[in-house]
């Protein structure tokens, strides 16, 4: 019998080996920045081409390698960091598999150039699809700079699955301000297709505990930051924790801006996320997240993080212990500074027994029971011609049935009598109850709208129509504004600045990473500039689409709900029936652009029933 098992090729096993390492660009930046962190470099400079598709530059001061190591370190599994397993419980360096360069050679062209401080001469080492082109001596200044060029050259389908630039550079700067905060004690300079996107200086180590973190918050994020971020600072003999978080009134209704390191490495944690919301509880909507900025330092004894080729999940010994401590931690910053003033001020019980015999803490984020009662199904694809029937509260006539995918009918209960917008009766009577939603009275029941859900879908077919046609008004600035982005939010708003002016956003880009807002759409005349923009990004980053197709659909959506966010429409009897009006001229009233109802209704029958009356 023919044997059927056979060895791979070490390049085709190489190649697998990478692509749990290698995923884009990103993932490059990553390990080409850890290795630099865990050279001992002092100042770190990115450059970045193409997002990082064409070119992934890393130069560091650290401590530089030999003519040996500078070959060696392109081998799998080639590692400085441990010599038995032992080594595994002790390791507080970013990385330690040898793992990440191999994987780079094997899907890339790799460029090496590397000296220590006590070498007249440097190594450089060219690699190419994970083999050796050329080593030669090479005249430089100590330290080391690799450059990856090219990325999946050599698998096409890989390439052909990266995302847009603006997508790729987001990630990449993800990567990169992910180490940046857990070392604000070395400086960092990155460029993007020569302009440069940061330029931070290191921490000096005599500032006030904290003030070198905070000012790298500030440097990356922007420097609206320095109002509202919360010191945390806590300890036990086991476990501190410090850092900051954002105050309540910042939280944001999309993810970004929340980190957790352990030992100074970036984790991922939904467990010690349950924790942090729990702090905030009843102090900022169930829909919002608020920013956090916390560093675990425990003995690696104490933690597992070699369970995924990332290392961004770990696993803790004793993770309730864990929990307890970062839940009062959290809980009396905020009561220190009087955010929650019903917190107390004093240490709490958790933090004194955190290590010794603590109380039960859920191992898992509380589930939210969905209520009883569910809304009919109105449908996917309703005809929304008629709709003016809805609310013909005269008619003795029974409403015409509503054609629905799939052949089905829905046929509107008996009517009862109101009024109607005639002479007669008055105005159709409207009502604004808690929680946004608006009751009015159809000619065989109720309807219930939901007032932000339906700006939204108003909001969204208007917004698609305007980037369709390549136009929409706009009300110029008085005194217009510039605004100083993220970097990221920067490469995100430059990608869109056509079909954000289509919007009736007139932005022009300043210099660096500002932009000047000189007009608004009409419908946010009275909005402020800033923080329409910022919630829009918010919003922009939230979406996922790359397919162009997709393109204006996602910025609708994202401007849709940023204008329904930030509305400030007085609710008024006139503006509530409007507002119902252009929801049923919509061409898809019932749901909005993410599939969500916009409005229930209750049939005559329905009510009786709910009210027993038999």
């Amino acid at each position: 019998m023919e044997p059927v098992i056979r060895l791979l090729p070490d390049h085709v096993a190489n190649q697998i080996a990478a692509g749990e390492v290698v995923q884009r660009p990103a993932s490059v930046v990553k390990e080409l920045l850890e290795n630099s962190v865990d050279a001992g470099a002092g100042h770190i400079t990115l450059v970045l081409r193409d997002a990082g598709r064409t070119l992934v530059q890393v130069t560091d001061d650290g401590r530089g390698m030999g003519p040996d190591d500078a070959r060696l370190c392109f081998e799998r599994h080639a590692t400085s960091k441990i010599r038995t397993a032992d080594d595994l419980q002790t390791l507080r360096t970013k990385g330690f598999r040898g793992e990440a360069l191999a994987s780079i050679a094997a899907v890339a062209q790799v460029e090496l150039r590397t000296r220590p401080a006590d070498a007249e001469l440097g190594t450089r080492v060219a690699m190419e699809g994970g083999r050796v082109r050329a080593q030669e001596p090479v005249a430089m200044a100590a330290g080391t700079t690799v450059l990856v060029r090219n990325l999946f050259y050599n698998i096409p389908a890989r390439r052909q699955f990266l995302k847009s630039d603006a997508v790729e550079l987001k990630h990449a700067l993800e990567e990169f301000q992910r180490v940046a905060l857990a070392h604000p004690g070395i400086g960092f300079q990155v460029r993007h297709n020569e302009q440069d996107l940061f330029h931070m200086p290191a921490g000096t180590p005599d500032t006030a505990p904290g003030a070198a973190l905070r000012q790298r918050v500030v440097h990356l994020l922007g420097r609206r930051y320095d109002e509202r971020l919360v010191p945390v600072e806590e300890a036990t003999g086991h476990l501190s924790v410090t850092g900051f978080i954002g105050k309540p009134e910042f939280a944001r209704r999309t993810r970004g801006e929340q980190y957790f390191f352990v030992n100074r490495r970036f984790i991922r944690s939904s467990y010690l996320e349950h924790a942090v919301r729990a702090a905030y509880d009843e102090l900022v909507p169930r829909d919002h997240h608020p920013a956090w900025f916390l560093f675990l330092e425990l003995d690696p004894g104490q933690i597992d993080i070699n369970i995924h080729p990332t290392k961004t999940e770990i696993k803790f010994r004793d993770d309730r212990s864990v929990y307890a401590v970062v839940h009062a931690a959290l809980r009396r910053a905020l009561g220190r500074f009087n955010i929650a003033p019903s917190l107390d001020f004093e240490p709490e019980p958790a933090i004194m027994t955190a290590f010794a015999g603590m109380p039960s803490v859920p191992t898992v984020a509380p589930v939210v029971k969905a209520p009883d009662w569910r809304p009919q199904d109105l449908g996917l694809r309703p005809d929304p011609s008629g709709w003016q029937q809805l609310f013909d509260l005269r008619s003795d006539q029974p409403a015409a049935p509503t054609p629905l995918d799939g052949g089905t009918q829905a046929v509107l209960p008996q009517v009862f009598p109101m009024g109607d917008d005639d002479g007669d009766h008055g105005p159709r009577p409207v009502f604004l109850v808690k929680g946004g939603y608006i009751v009015s009275p159809l000619r065989n029941g109720l309807v219930v709208v939901d007032r932000r859900r339906a700006l939204e879908r108003i909001g969204y077919e208007r917004t698609l129509k305007r980037l369709e046609q390549g136009s929409g008004p706009s009300q110029a600035e008085l005194f217009p504004r510039n605004i100083e982005l993220a970097p990221q939010d920067f490469a995100l708003v430059s990608g869109l600045l056509p079909e954000l002016r289509a919007l009736g956003l007139d932005l022009e880009v300043f210099g660096g990473r500002t932009v000047t807002v000189r007009g608004l759409p009409t419908e946010s005349m009275n909005d402020d500039p800033a923080e329409l923009l910022d919630t829009l990004i918010a919003q922009l980053h939230d979406e996922r689409a790359t397919l162009k197709t997709e393109r204006h659909a996602a910025i609708a959506r994202s401007m849709a709900r940023s204008l329904a966010a930030r509305s400030q429409e007085a609710p008024s009897p006139e503006h509530l029936r409007d507002l119902i009006d252009r929801l049923f001229a919509c061409e898809m009233p019932y749901w909005t652009p993410g599939g969500k109802p916009t409005l229930i209704t209750f049939g005559h029958d329905e009510l009786a029933e709910r009210f027993e009356r038999g």
